[in-house]
Order: structure tokens, then sequence, then C-alpha cells
């Protein structure tokens, strides 16, 4: 279970912000490969917060948080090597759906320290690692210096 924080102010402050080395947006999870890339990019790198809820105009869409909390957790787990921690705050945002009805829509923010086991690889079943870091507002592949 989890206690949704309130602080629209904060929010659309939070919204204002343009995706970057510390901060990325998402609709959903859908994909546990894709979000893991994107959550050991910001480890790797310096840390960072990805939003999730949010469509690429910076709407709020809202999601489940419990549903994308355990797709979040799930992907570390079964992807990133070594595993990582991550933290979760979870937004109540209310938005008029019309003249009449306030509805309130969640956000989810998932937290990611900057790692001090990195480098964490990207791991999947009869396939090398791949290593990634973030770059600007993207996660691109890197090599690891060759071992003597």
């Amino acid at each position: 279970m989890f206690s949704p924080k309130k602080n629209s102010e904060w929010i659309k402050n939070l919204l204002t912000t343009p995706e970057g080395l510390h901060l990325d947006y998402k609709q959903s999870l859908s994909s546990q490969r894709k979000i893991a890339k994107t959550l050991l990019s910001f480890a790797n790198t310096e840390g960072g917060t990805v939003v999730v809820g949010v469509s690429d105009r910076k709407q709020v869409l809202g999601i489940d948080p419990e549903e994308e909390m355990f797709m979040a957790t799930e992907a570390v787990e079964k992807y990133c090597q070594p595993s990582f921690p991550i933290t979760f705050e979870v937004y109540e945002v209310p938005l008029a759906s019309d003249s009449e009805t306030i509805e309130e829509k969640y956000l989810l923010l998932i937290h990611v320290p900057k790692s001090d086991r990195a480098p964490h690889a990207l791991t999947e079943e009869n396939q090398e690692p791949v290593y990634y870091r973030r770059k600007e507002d993207r996660s691109v592949p890197f090599r690891l210096p060759e071992q003597p």
C-alpha cells in the first residue's frame, strides 16, 4: 500500500522541467526491459528520477501506482546486474475532468541513486550484457575498458 503525497504546485513545477541527465518521463511502464535500461543508466551515471503517468506533452494521465512499482522492482531484479536500490514516491494530482468534477490521478516517481556498485549491465538470456549511461535525455550504450 502507498500513501500519496499531495503537492500540486510542486508537481506543476516538476512538469515544467525538461527531460535530461537526471529526469525522464514515461506514460506507463509497458516493458520491463525498457524501464530497466533507463533505471540502470541513471544508476551508472549520476542518479535520477523517472516520472510515470505523464504523456510526451507533459499531460498528467495517471497510472495505477502499485502496478507500476511492481513493474519497476521486477525490472531491476530481472534485467539489472548487479541490482541496485530504487525508491518510490506517489503523488495524487487533482484534475478537472469537466466543470463539475475533480478527478484524482496518480503519478509515480522512481528515484535511482548514483550507484557505488556501478557499472550495471542490462542482461538477457543468451545475450551479451549491455552497459548504459545517461547522456542528456537518453540512455546510451557504452563499452567497459578492456581488462588486461
